[in-house]
């Protein structure tokens, strides 16, 4: 037996349940690991509402750093004692321990922290595609990106400024935008404050951007298309404030030929050699000091409701993981 979470019903924080569950011993190609840190991820938050529904019950979380305490038949390249995360599932990270496949994991590097992994797998891996395969940033490219100081935000503007990249970053206060300009964000907006439109249109003279990075979406969606320039690339990757509402294509042509993509990271690292490199880059830009976590916030798991309520409310600052 171990502890997890575990969600009956989709709702509030109220539904996120601290339970005894069975732990399987390993098959054929799984291990079992002990987990030392899990990330705490804002699609966390839309598994547990129903938004992105799942089959019930269930135990969610998407990422996590452990040990390895048994393996089954077949597995190779891996052995009792190693460390090992997983950015991107099975889904079922808020346990203290589990079973699941060997193909799922990848050694953490000698250098590279339990928590720190944990903390930077799924966005780290998630900005890489989006800046390097999505849509490719060159130096001297101007970017906007959104909530430049939550989770995803502060390892973005520190690889788009390694990139070479201007970053023009919304925050939601003063203390956010010393958070991003600390970590790499070029110019600052705050969006309570200030229109971002208009400040984007000041600061790149009328010009627009050529891509911008929305993880919030139905509350910037329509003012970030009016940031692009001609043929730009709109990225809306998250909901933050409530799913985007239909999009007619005529729209994105009256606006500038403009291109529009949802993506998420499962596409992107669909197979073990991408995840594999996504992984790979994200720990090369840790080694090369390129990149920092900021664990702003650690919870107990038994706590996991509290940490979903700080980071629905914007209360978070930088990355959240929850400790078995």
């Amino acid at each position: 037996m171990t502890k997890a979470i575990q969600i009956e019903t989709f709702g509030s924080t109220d539904v996120l349940k601290l339970r005894d569950v069975d732990l399987p011993v390993p098959g054929a190609g799984e291990i079992q690991i002990r987990h030392t840190a899990i990330g705490l991820n804002y699609i966390d938050t839309y598994h547990r509402t129903g938004l992105y529904p799942l089959p019930l019950p269930v135990t969610p979380g998407l990422e996590a750093v452990g040990v390895i305490e048994a393996l089954g038949e077949g597995v190779t390249g891996l052995s009792v004692g190693d460390r090992v995360g997983y950015p991107i599932g099975p889904i079922g990270a808020y346990s203290q321990a589990r079973t699941l496949p060997a193909d799922k994991v990848v050694k953490i590097p000698d250098g590279v922290s339990d928590e720190d992994a944990a903390a930077l797998m799924l966005k780290g891996c998630t900005v890489e595609f989006l800046t390097e395969r999505l849509y490719p940033v060159k130096a001297g490219d101007t970017v906007l990106l959104h909530a430049a100081a939550g989770g995803l935000g502060l390892i973005a503007c520190q690889w788009l400024s390694a990139l070479g990249a201007t970053v023009i970053g919304t925050v939601g206060s003063e203390e956010k935008a010393q958070l991003a300009k600390a970590s790499g964000c070029t110019h600052t907006i705050l969006y309570r404050e200030e229109d971002f439109v208009a400040r984007v249109k000041e600061i790149t003279s009328g010009k627009g951007v050529p891509v911008v990075y929305d993880s919030v979406g139905k509350a910037t969606f329509m003012g970030s298309l009016d940031c692009l320039q001609k043929r730009g690339v709109m990225v809306t990757f998250g909901n933050a404030t409530g799913p985007v509402d239909p999009v007619p294509p005529a729209l994105l042509a009256q606006k500038g030929s403009l291109f529009l993509t949802r993506p998420t990271l499962m596409d992107y690292a669909d197979t073990r050699d991408e995840m594999v490199h996504s992984t790979g880059r994200v720990f090369d830009m840790i080694a090369s000091g390129k990149l920092k976590a900021a664990i702003n916030q650690r919870f107990a798991l038994k706590d996991v409701a509290d940490a979903h309520r700080a980071l629905e409310s914007r209360a978070t600052q930088g990355q959240t993981i929850l400790i078995p």
